[in-house]
């Protein structure tokens, strides 16, 4: 064999072997291609979902206070002049809609006049605060919160003797009105947030 036939050899083996590590190098890049956009199509599914779930529940209207009817639950009474009770707002307009928080409490007189009222929002006497949660109510359905109050000081100045409750649902400027017949002292209550179902210690 001559040295050019030699040489022609050496270099159409060298030839092949860079063919066949570029080949190999172009399938490296492709399958790492692959993954990458196959990672990147289920980042976007992921958001895409989490994007549709909060539209969802955007979509979802507010309950306003002419769509809920208020009632009372569980009466809760107790030692160390403890009283609560559980309160109730079902949803009646036919439709789903949604609370958000804490209700808005206010006493009146018998004439219906507010009296000076401060609410005080987390656990309570009975119960433990659910904390803050979107709640979606179908039609018939409702949710509930716990209110507490003392009436150590009844018939003194120190308490006020109310004859109805105000309840505004959140996010709403209108109430429901209860009867509601009691001392409180010095017109403290206290409210949990409102939940499908709160466990209470009568």
């Amino acid at each position: 064999m001559t040295v050019n036939e030699i040489r022609n050899t050496t270099d159409r083996a060298a030839t092949a072997e860079h063919r066949r590590r570029a080949g190999r190098r172009i399938g490296r890049a492709v399958v790492g291609l692959g993954a990458a956009v196959g990672l990147g199509l289920v980042g976007w599914a992921g958001t895409a979902n989490a994007a549709t779930s909060g539209a969802t529940a955007k979509a979802t209207p507010t309950c306003s206070a002419a769509a809920l009817k208020a009632t009372y639950g569980q009466q809760l009474g107790g030692g160390m002049n403890h009283e609560g009770v559980v309160i109730r707002l079902r949803n009646l307009s036919g439709k789903t809609c949604a609370l958000r928080g804490y209700p808005g409490l206010g006493l009146e007189n018998s004439a219906h006049r507010k009296l000076t009222t401060h609410t005080t929002w987390g656990n309570t006497w009975y119960a433990h605060n659910p904390g803050k949660k979107t709640l979606i109510l179908k039609d018939g359905e409702s949710a509930e919160a716990v209110v507490a109050w003392t009436h150590a000081n009844t018939g003194t100045s120190g308490a006020t003797h109310a004859a109805f409750l105000e309840i505004t649902p959140p996010a709403s400027t209108q109430h429901k009105t209860l009867a509601f017949p009691q001392w409180v002292d010095h017109g403290d209550l206290s409210v949990t947030a409102l939940a499908k179902h709160i466990t209470v210690t009568p």
